[in-house]
């Protein structure tokens, strides 16, 4: 009886044993870890623009609002370099827009212009804010091979308010003026009038206008809770706010490197800095006076 009872255990092991085989080869293959989920994102019900509210409600604002969430959520090492980068730069936009009364949320789109880094598009836009040659020496902006100010963070900022405060004035809405900075406030405001709409919501714009104010906004509700999305860091995984102090110049500088060593730091570290100053000299005929900024070690 003993042997008979050992037997059957053993049959049944083997028995097991076989299901599990044939399950696992059954199992249809993973191509990513186990622990790796990509999951849908409940849209939340508060997405605003500067406290103006998108009607998800309507659905073919939710998928356009789902599309840019998605993208901004699952472009995870785009997302963590933003959250870093942010960081060190909304310390300075921050004040700034709140000194010219544009809302806070408008440094996401120069999040969305160019990812806060000092690089020249494609189309010749530069800049944080992203610039035009003609539309930089429209706000006054110095732009030539030895100066181009849409790299000066602080007066590109300035020129950024004054073009969405002209936008806002003129369209209505701040999700307007956002769409302007886009598409042009001649843009919009002829295909407004065409269409017989005032909101943006209402509107049928080109394709990259239609993604850039949802784009702004993901953006905005990823780097504000970047833990619900997902994003892990230490605060010491952010990059910093170098410290610098500023020098007032009202004449010409011969040689930009031999100016830096004067300061105790190198041309290198200086041009980090101050990315407007185009040559290694400044020609400074009218002797304007430039703030240069100077890293603190």
């Amino acid at each position: 009886m003993q042997k008979s009872t050992r037997l059957f255990s053993f049959l049944g092991i083997l028995l097991i044993g076989f299901l599990c085989i044939k399950a696992v080869e059954n199992k249809e293959p993973k191509n990513t870890s186990e622990k790796y989920e990509i999951q849908a994102l409940k849209l939340p019900k508060n997405l605003n623009l500067a406290g103006e509210r998108v009607p998800i409600e309507r659905q073919d604002i939710r998928e356009r609002m789902d599309r840019e969430l998605l993208v901004n959520t699952y472009w995870q090492s785009n997302g963590l370099l933003l959250l870093k980068r942010a960081n060190k730069y909304f310390p300075i936009l921050e004040p700034l827009l709140k000194k010219y009364g544009i809302p806070d949320d408008f440094k996401y789109l120069a999040v969305a212009e160019s990812a806060l880094i000092d690089e020249t598009s494609s189309a010749g836009a530069a800049g944080m804010w992203h610039f035009m040659k003609s539309t930089g020496k429209e706000y006054g902006l110095e732009i030539n091979s030895n100066v181009d100010e849409r790299y000066n963070i602080e007066k590109s900022t300035k020129v950024a308010a004054e073009y969405l405060l002209k936008s806002k004035e003129k369209l209505g809405s701040w999700t307007l003026a956002a769409a302007a900075y886009n598409a042009g406030n001649q843009g919009v405001s002829r295909r407004l009038e065409t269409q017989g709409v005032t909101s943006y919501y209402d509107a049928l714009l080109p394709d990259e206008t239609e993604r850039y104010v949802f784009r702004i906004i993901a953006l905005k509700e990823v780097l504000s809770h970047p833990k619900k999305y997902g994003f892990k860091f230490e605060e010491e995984d952010l990059y910093p706010l170098e410290k610098t102090k500023i020098v007032q110049v009202d004449t010409a500088i011969t040689n930009i490197a031999l100016f830096a060593k004067g300061f105790g730091t190198n041309y290198k570290e200086l041009k980090k800095h101050n990315s407007w100053l185009r040559e290694n000299k400044l020609n400074n005929k009218s002797r304007k006076i430039y703030q240069i900024k100077i890293p603190q070690k």
